[in-house]
């Protein structure tokens, strides 16, 4: 395998790295906002996002992308922004949103102005996501929407969400959803957060008591809601199995090993931490490789194989051998609630790696379990017969 990026792309990376080493010297909110402005109009960041919406319009170029990311990741700059607005819904209305709807929400979007939630999951319809009951009834030129959602991420914090109702009871049930935003900020919305064992609570309850939205805040027409959510549940697939997450998780930990105690002396001096973290490697690099492997198909104009349907689970099972090799490391550290606040003089506790480990669970269910991803594989990538139902 040729893993040379060949001259002119090298000489990409070179143009890269000199523009982190004299714009990016770390900072709060307001530095991070500063330096993103100046990626976004050196073509770095939002490459596939029209300039008129706040991108910067560059042409598709995967190597470029690939150099961008790994140089960010190595300098830890401020990326692209996260979460289900510039993750999710951005993508999604270019693909299928009306122009008006880019104009109105993409910018505010990418620069985190608006914050967004995604309304899919209900109690009673999380992996069969189609038996949802929301419902949204055209009333003039309106729509009144009613319903439950549940595990509807920073709902409390979110201006907007993008949602999932039924608009035809009487259609079969892939059919008759619809696909519409709704403004999280007015009568009919009511929010409770769902406490999580971390202590946290980024989780929520949305109530819609005939919350109203307007009727052209609809992406795609009236029954192609299904359609359009798997757009939304691909960008979000995507995100979750990246490789960049994963080799940063794995820097994590080597770090976490060399500053974690054992028998008296670091952590990663132990034959056993590095066999283990050698095996781990062994994984990232796979999966690292074998994303080249499927962008220089691509490249191509040629199918990678079914390679290109396990990114998702791929990235879901490393991060849980991640986390498990971290919880060994913490020992009994990595049992302790973190603190909603962290008091001076207080014994440091290591939330972001609790929270990981806790969550590297939560992961496996996030954009499809991997129960599904694993049936998806089979049925579609490798031809194999679909799973009989139980009688």
């Amino acid at each position: 395998m040729d893993l040379d990026f060949g001259a002119e792309h090298e000489a990409f990376r070179s143009e890269v790295t000199a523009f982190l080493a004299e714009n990016w010297h770390g900072g709060d909110a307001t530095a991070q906002a500063g330096f993103r402005a100046k990626a976004i109009a050196q073509g770095y960041l939002y490459r596939g996002v029209p300039r008129r919406y706040g991108g910067s319009e560059q042409p598709a170029d995967p190597l470029k992308a690939t150099i961008i990311r790994e140089e960010f990741n190595r300098a830890r700059a401020p990326t692209e922004i996260r979460g289900p607005g510039p993750g999710m819904i951005v993508p999604t209305l270019l693909v299928r949103g009306e122009e008006w709807q880019r104009e109105k929400f993409i910018r505010p979007t990418l620069t985190g102005e608006i914050a967004w939630c995604q309304g899919y999951s209900e109690p009673g319809a999380g992996s069969d996501l189609a038996s949802l009951r929301t419902r949204a009834v055209r009333d003039g030129e309106q729509w009144v929407v009613t319903g439950q959602k549940v595990w509807t991420t920073m709902a409390h914090k979110a201006d907007y969400m993008f949602l999932l109702a039924r608009t035809d009871p009487d259609a079969p049930k892939h059919d008759g959803l619809s696909y519409l935003l709704l403004d999280m900020k007015q009568p009919g919305v009511t929010v409770r957060p769902l406490r999580q064992m971390t202590g946290g609570a980024e989780f929520n309850e949305v109530f819609l008591d005939e919350a109203r939205t307007p009727a052209d805040w609809i992406v795609g027409k009236p029954g192609e809601g299904w359609a359009v959510s798997k757009s939304t549940l691909k960008f979000e697939r995507d995100n979750i199995g990246g490789t960049a997450t994963t080799e940063q998780q794995f820097r994590r930990l080597v770090e976490l090993a060399r500053s974690a105690g054992r028998g008296g002396a670091p952590a990663i001096a132990s034959g056993e931490v590095r066999q283990a973290l050698a095996a781990l490697q062994g994984y990232v690099l796979a999966q690292k490789y074998s994303s080249y492997r499927q962008m220089s198909m691509n490249l191509r104009d040629r199918s990678a194989g079914p390679i290109e349907a396990m990114g998702k689970l791929n990235g879901t099972l490393i991060g849980q051998r991640i986390a498990a090799l971290a919880q060994d490391l913490l020992g009994a550290d990595g049992l302790v609630m973190p603190p909603a606040r962290q008091t001076a003089g207080e014994p440091r506790v290591n939330a972001k790696w609790v929270n990981q480990i806790m969550g590297s669970m939560a992961v496996a269910i996030a954009g499809g379990t991997s129960n599904i991803q694993r049936n998806l594989i089979a049925e579609r990538a490798l031809g194999l017969p679909r799973e009989g139902k139980a009688s």
